[in-house]
């Protein structure tokens, strides 16, 4: 992505392998999420780790972006009763470029985004 805060995105919808593609011009890049917390944005970038933090309280799987867990900037946060019905799978979102579509959080010092459905989650080809 290039240093400014936009960039133009294709995202393509997960819902169900029905391909729905939209352009968005307002994507945040995950290094720049944190000055967007509290507002309603996507965060646009690849996934560099997924974690399914099975022990850890509701179950969590995580998409870490913006560099390597543990010093990633973003993550995108799908509670366990929504994990099943992601197509591709978190795990195949792996080194994937994806848009995160909510509202963005703070989790200690990074932003995240607490997923409500697979449509919250889009592929992505990022220029």
């Amino acid at each position: 992505m290039s240093l400014k805060t936009t960039s133009r995105v294709l995202a393509v919808l997960l819902l169900g392998g029905a391909a729905s593609a939209v352009i968005a011009q307002d994507a945040i890049r995950p290094d720049q999420a944190t000055r967007f917390v509290g507002k309603s944005g996507m965060v646009c970038g690849k996934v560099e780790k997924t974690r399914y933090a099975q022990n850890s309280e509701g179950s969590p799987t995580f998409l870490h972006m913006g560099g390597a867990f543990p010093r990633h900037t973003f993550s995108a946060r799908i509670p366990q009763d929504q994990r099943d019905r992601f197509r591709p799978s978190p795990e195949e979102l792996e080194g994937r470029d994806v848009c995160v579509v909510g509202t963005i959080e703070r989790d200690a010092s990074r932003a995240e985004i607490a997923v409500r459905s697979p449509a919250d989650v889009k592929l992505a080809t990022i220029n």
